[in-house]
């Protein structure tokens, strides 16, 4: 089974990439594919079973069949809605729990997701998609020795299944393995040599392992297959950027940032580039987006208070001031900042409610000279 398309759901990784050579990157793999099977003309196909189903609404197959194809056409409420009733009419086959924990999945309940495959298995339900998909569910869920077991009997089911190579690699990351996450990875690209999201991840590590040339490689072979395709965008302008190029690196995360708004780390770099140049009034909107979907990365909410403060705009400045005191309590420059910021903002505040209470000047009128 090939890895789904990029184009598909995608859910963020929560474990920080390890230390390498010596050193400890800031980044960390932003995606993990989501668990998937495509096939052709799924939505045509459930509409075929609309009418068997009219005339035999006690068939417990043709409602489980047609969740699969609705599940395939992406509608996965109606998807586990069929499988529900596939279910109640009759609850013995393990396929139908494992339809349903695919449907689960794709909504992103991860407990609901295990608990319908392992309903599956206790039904005699038994495949590499199962452990897959359960190997793939808990390494969402964080729980990683439990998602390498899974894969791990996947691989001993199918040696040569790339998405279970690629989820292992994904598992190494977050363990801080990187010699293994890079092996497995690559393995996972030599079975599946077209799938851009391991070129993606392979990119992505080497970048933060400050390895540029190789990452390049990977980014240039990705953005072949799928040249629009954001993150590897953002890929090749971070090597760029590890090589001192930094208007050409520009050009790439501004690419990157137009085809995908959620890739936060474009509009950082982007924001970053533009604070060095003292751009502060276009780093801003960068820097706010960047933070809303990542608060904690590096200096950005810094930047950010720094920017608003070169501008002259003294509250929001102070606010963002008063929120790195939060994050850094007993920081004295932090709080003086604060403190600072927050007086001009209220001598401001205090001039203009003067200036605006302040009668208006009165304009005499000259006294009207003799007509002569």
């Amino acid at each position: 089974m090939k890895l789904p398309r990029p184009a598909l759901l995608f859910l963020p990784l929560a474990a920080l990439l390890a230390a390498c050579s010596g050193g400890t990157p800031t980044e960390q793999a932003a995606r993990m594919v989501n668990l998937q099977t495509v096939q052709s003309g799924p939505h045509i196909q459930a509409q075929e079973l609309d009418g068997a189903i009219r005339r035999q609404p006690g068939n417990a197959g043709l409602y489980a069949r047609r969740a699969v194809f609705r599940l395939d056409a992406g509608q996965t409420a109606a998807a586990l809605q069929d499988i529900n009733r596939a279910l109640e009419l009759d609850d013995a086959p393990g396929e139908y729990y494992f339809t349903k924990a695919r449907a689960l999945r794709t909504q992103g309940r991860l407990q609901a997701t295990l608990a319908a495959a392992q309903e599956a298995s206790k039904n005699g339900f038994s495949s590499p998609e199962l452990n897959l998909l359960v190997g793939e569910t808990n390494l969402a869920a964080h729980n990683y020795q439990a998602a390498l077991d899974h894969l791990d009997r996947t691989l001993q089911q199918e040696p040569d299944h790339a998405a279970a190579l690629f989820y292992k690699g994904i598992a190494y990351v977050a363990l801080a393995d990187t010699a293994q996450a890079l092996d497995y990875l690559r393995a996972s690209l030599s079975r599946d040599p077209r799938q851009p999201e391991i070129l993606h991840q392979l990119a992505f590590l080497s970048n933060a392992y400050r390895l540029p040339a190789e990452a390049a490689t990977y980014s240039a072979r990705g953005l072949r297959l799928a040249p629009t395709y954001g993150p590897l965008w953002y890929d090749h302008g971070r090597q760029f950027d590890l090589q001192n190029q930094p208007d050409s690196a520009r050009r790439y995360y501004a690419r990157a940032a137009l085809l995908d708004s959620t890739l936060y780390r474009a509009d950082y770099r982007l924001a970053l580039h533009d604070y060095k140049l003292r751009r502060y009034a276009t780093a801003l909107p960068r820097l706010q987006r960047a933070l809303r979907r990542n608060p904690r990365l590096p200096n950005a909410r810094q930047m950010l208070a720094e920017s608003f403060e070169s501008l002259g705009r003294y509250p929001e400045a102070a606010d963002q001031y008063r929120l790195l005191v939060a994050e850094n309590p007993g920081n004295r420059h932090w709080t003086y900042k604060a403190w600072k910021t927050g007086t001009r903002a209220r001598l401001t505040s205090s001039a203009d409610t003067l200036r605006r209470a302040a009668p208006a000047p009165v304009e005499l009128i000259p006294a009207a000279r003799p007509v002569l």
